[in-house]
């Protein structure tokens, strides 16, 4: 099993594959100071182990504020119950809700993963094209980047003169049954590449930097599905 550790300074990888669970997302911690948020929050079955990575990497769990769903399949939000119980913060884009807030099963895939999701109310529903979520001293982004599904978002933060984003399956599935769009991802993406990120944190197969190794792996999605 892999540890959980840091990324970049308030940037920690702490659940996924080999990590918490397989069946896991890549779950991030972003760390403003006095207070943290996750991105994402995995199937639900390792939101225990989740914390004790938090814990390991000494930090303080009381601090955790926000979870914040970058789409609505049950591999990235099957633990918001979980995290909601405990007092955080759920957050996530209002295209969405139906997945999130009302758990229909044909958008939050979760017949892939032959699990029940369990539903649960958004504190926020962000709007529009982006939206700012300030977590302690730091600033979240929050870039509407539909395609994938129709709600998804790709938070990004500046730390340090360094743009760390969150794109969450660049890389797909795409299905119509979930609302997939490929015109509208490929807008997405072209957003991405304009963000001219250093470090990407993506959804299921890790960590990308620097900017050039970032702008190769998107470049990469979008010549293989726009042949």
């Amino acid at each position: 099993m892999l540890k959980p550790r840091k990324v970049w300074d308030g940037i920690y990888l702490v659940g996924g594959p080999q990590l918490t669970d397989d069946r896991d997302c890549c779950i991030y911690l972003v760390d403003g100071g006095s207070e943290l948020a996750l991105i994402d929050a995995g199937l639900g079955f390792s939101c225990h182990a989740v914390l004790e990575n938090i814990k390991m990497l000494g930090l303080d769990t009381i601090l955790l504020k926000y979870v914040i769903a970058t789409h609505g399949h049950i591999d990235h939000i099957g633990g918001l119950r979980y995290f909601k119980d405990l007092g955080l913060t759920v957050i996530c884009h209002e295209m969405e809700y139906g997945a999130v807030v009302k758990g229909e099963a044909r958008l939050t895939a979760e017949w892939y993963y032959g699990v029940k999701y369990r539903p649960v109310s958004a504190d926020l529903l962000l709007k529009g094209e982006m939206q700012d979520i300030p977590v302690g001293n730091l600033v979240l982004r929050c870039l509407h980047t539909p395609g994938h599904t129709p709600g998804g978002i790709s938070p990004y933060v500046d730390i340090n003169d360094t743009r760390v984003l969150f794109g969450q399956d660049i890389h797909g599935p795409f299905d119509p049954s979930w609302g997939s769009d490929m015109e509208k991802w490929r807008d997405s993406m072209h957003k991405l590449l304009e963000l001219e990120a250093d470090i990407l944190c993506e959804g299921h197969f890790g960590i990308y930097s620097p900017a050039d190794k970032v702008r190769e792996y998107i470049q990469y999605y979008l010549d293989y599905h726009c042949k």
